[in-house]
C-alpha cells in the first residue's frame, strides 16, 4: 500500500493505535532513577529540589546543576557565604535563594538552557543597576550568566550592596 503526503493507510493507521504510548521522556526519565533521592532536571536542565531551608538543599541544587553551569552555581554560592557570613538559604520555586534573618531574600539563581539568571530582588538599587530588567520587574535586576562570564569582582560587589538592602519577603 502506497503512502502518501505522510498519511498512513487507514489499516496500518489502526494496528498503531493498539500498541501501547510511547513512553515520554519525563516517564523514561522516572523509570531509570533508581535512588529516589536522584534529581529530575525541569525544562532548561534547571533541578527540581523541594522547598527546605538550610544549606543541604541549596547544595543538592547545585550538585544537580548540569555541565558547566555546576560550577558557576559553586562559585557563586561561596562567593554569597564569604561576602555575607550571615546568610540564610533555601530553595524555593526550584532555586537557590539567599537572604538575611527579618530582612528578607536579596538574591536567587536559576539554570536556563544557556545561561544561569542570577536576580537581585532590589537590583535598582545598586550601583551599576544590573542589566536585566523591564518596566514589569518594578526594582528587581538580573543578570544571566554565560558559559565563562562570571565576573567574580562585580558579582561580589553587587551581593555586598543587595544583602544591605530590606529584601523581598513573599
Amino acid at each position: 500500500m502506497r503512502v502518501r503526503d505522510g498519511h498512513k493507510p487507514v489499516k496500518r493507521a489502526i494496528q498503531e493505535k493498539s500498541k501501547p504510548a510511547a513512553k515520554t521522556a519525563k516517564s523514561k526519565l522516572l523509570e531509570h532513577r533508581k535512588d529516589p533521592n536522584d534529581v529530575v532536571l525541569l525544562s532548561g536542565g534547571n533541578p527540581q529540589i523541594a522547598k527546605a531551608d538550610g544549606d543541604a538543599p541549596v547544595q543538592a541544587y547545585i550538585a544537580a546543576m548540569p555541565g558547566w553551569k555546576q560550577d558557576v552555581g559553586q562559585r557563586l554560592d561561596a562567593l554569597i557565604a564569604r561576602t555575607v557570613p550571615t546568610v540564610n538559604k533555601a530553595v524555593r520555586w526550584n532555586s537557590p535563594f539567599y537572604g538575611i534573618e527579618g530582612r528578607g531574600w536579596f538574591l536567587s539563581f536559576h539554570v536556563f538552557a544557556h545561561y544561569v539568571k542570577v536576580t537581585f530582588f532590589n537590583g535598582t538599587s545598586l550601583k551599576p543597576i544590573p542589566p536585566g530588567g523591564t518596566e514589569k520587574s518594578k526594582e528587581v535586576r538580573w543578570i544571566d550568566v554565560r558559559e565563562g562570564q562570571l565576573d567574580e569582582e562585580q558579582m561580589a560587589a553587587w551581593v555586598k550592596q543587595a544583602a544591605k538592602l530590606p529584601g523581598w519577603i513573599p
